[in-house]
């Protein structure tokens, strides 16, 4: 059992903002031993690249509705007509051997952590505009034009939520958000 509880981070932003991308630079440039990056578990299909327990769990609709049923998820929501969650379990563990668990999950779900894990240092990212993050999404080249239109729809209403989160880092320029939000990170953990 380690003498230090783990550092829960709740990271969250509509699609489109660059979480991905920022967490990758942090993960490739920064001292980050200490870290682990929680997989988050969805009913979706993969997208081309991804690949099962790496970038995803990706299990059943039923599966996941078993894991509802049996509380083995900090969080769940059904987002854009997928569920998508994290496994308890692991969380848990990592936290009892003092690591710093990031979350990388989806507003709807950071919202319900947010409210649950009130220690928990949450983190949102917005986008420098609206018309920028339409042409993140369309730049991708990953989601069909139905999909991204639903996620332009929602996203005013999940930057709406960003108030409920103890920091707000705008994804400008990938390098400048990145340090910041590692500085964000190392000062909690520092507390």
């Amino acid at each position: 059992m380690c003498e230090r509880r783990g550092l829960l981070v709740v990271f969250s932003a509509p699609s489109g903002c660059g979480k991905d991308t920022i967490l990758q630079t942090i993960f490739h440039n920064k001292n980050c031993d200490d870290f682990v990056l929680s997989r988050s578990m969805t009913t979706r299909a993969p997208r081309q690249g991804e690949r099962n327990g790496v970038d995803y769990y990706f299990v059943t609709r039923e599966e996941f509705e078993k894991r509802i049923d049996e509380d083995r998820l900090i969080e769940f929501a059904e987002y854009n007509g997928n569920y998508y969650g994290t496994p308890k379990d692991p969380v848990e563990e990592w936290l009892a051997q003092g690591k710093i668990v990031i979350l990388e999950i989806e507003v709807q779900g950071a919202s319900k952590v947010v409210k649950a894990y009130p220690e928990a240092l949450s983190i949102f990212i917005l986008p420098p505009s609206l018309e920028e993050l339409e042409r993140r999404l369309r730049q991708r080249n990953t989601d069909s034009e139905e999909t991204i239109a639903r996620r332009i729809a929602l996203a005013p209403g999940e930057i709406a939520k960003s108030s409920e989160f103890k920091h707000c880092v705008v994804n400008d320029d990938v390098t400048r958000a990145s340090d910041e939000v590692y500085r964000l990170i190392t000062e909690e953990r520092k507390k």
